[in-house]
């Protein structure tokens, strides 16, 4: 029968002297846990002086485990928080901007209905309401001062027609689609309005300058009648344009006139009324008040 190919382990020195030491360590633990397991039951005090010995051993291996222990857990908690700090805090911020939207809404909300009332006052006074729309659009940077007003002439609406709001004179309507109008306003070089000084009553000329603005020049000749600040109305000379709307207010003055701005900013106003062409009596005197209110 032929021998087996390779050394079996037990005839290998190194594994028995490996299986002896093994044997010897078990031996040497369990005689030396009878020994301690002995001290303790006959000597507790001296058993009680080794297991000090063992605590001083072992205590500041125990303090460095347990600060590693607390620094590891400290920057967990710390990310942690952090965490739900920067959660926390992008919440924050997503619900100040809906507030922000929210309030901004709401302001319009509020000028919107505050423009609404104002026109319905303006129209349950006015004699000849035609119709109440939206200024869409005005012209800014052209030298042509131009604005859109979303009723037409399906809603009546005519070339020449005054258009007004609760600041001011508009303009007049200029051109007439079905469903919008474009309006010729105040500050165009192209307008020129009789109007008069709320203060003292002097006939005015107002004519746009195509900037913004509008030059107010009196129609007597002498001492320059305007003050800063004062307010020009329409006089309802030559038809047209009703008497008492607010038309403009002097910014500035001049040698011979100032310069003032337009009682009614197209690019703030929201709704706009048109008017049938002011028609005086023969016998109509237009009051004029001799002070501001």
């Amino acid at each position: 029968m032929a021998p087996p190919a390779g050394p079996r382990p037990g005839w290998s020195r190194r594994a028995q002297y490996g299986v002896f030491f093994s044997l010897i360590a078990a031996i040497i633990g369990m005689v030396i846990g009878v020994v301690l397991l002995a001290l303790s039951i006959a000597a507790p005090k001296t058993f009680a002086s080794l297991r000090g010995a063992g605590l001083d051993l072992v205590s500041p291996i125990s303090g460095s485990l347990s600060q590693v222990n607390a620094t590891v857990s400290g920057l967990a908690s710390g990310a942690g928080s952090y965490w739900d700090a920067a959660r926390q805090n992008s919440q924050l911020r997503a619900e100040r901007d809906a507030m922000a939207r929210q309030l901004i809404q709401a302001r319009a909300i509020l000028l919107e209905n505050r423009e609404l009332k104002a026109a319905l006052q303006i129209r349950q006074q006015s004699k000849q309401p035609v119709a109440t729309g939206r200024l869409v659009s005005s012209s800014f940077q052209s030298p042509r001062r131009f604005a859109i007003l979303s009723v037409g002439s399906s809603d009546g609406v005519e070339v020449g027609m005054p258009v007004r709001s609760a600041g001011g004179l508009i303009g007049r309507v200029l051109d007439t689609g079905s469903i919008a109008s474009r309006i010729l306003l105040v500050s165009d070089r192209a307008n020129i309005i009789p109007g008069r000084l709320l203060r003292g009553g002097q006939s005015i000329i107002v004519q746009g300058r195509g900037d913004g603005t509008v030059e107010l020049r009196p129609l007597e000749v002498g001492k320059n009648p305007f003050r800063r600040g004062d307010v020009i109305i329409t006089s309802g000379v030559g038809g047209l344009y009703p008497p008492g709307v607010p038309v403009a207010r002097v910014a500035r003055l001049q040698d011979d006139g100032a310069i003032g701005v337009p009682a009614a900013d197209p690019g703030s106003t929201i709704l706009a009324l048109v008017e049938r062409p002011y028609e005086p009596a023969a016998e109509e005197v237009v009051p004029v008040p001799d002070s501001m209110p």
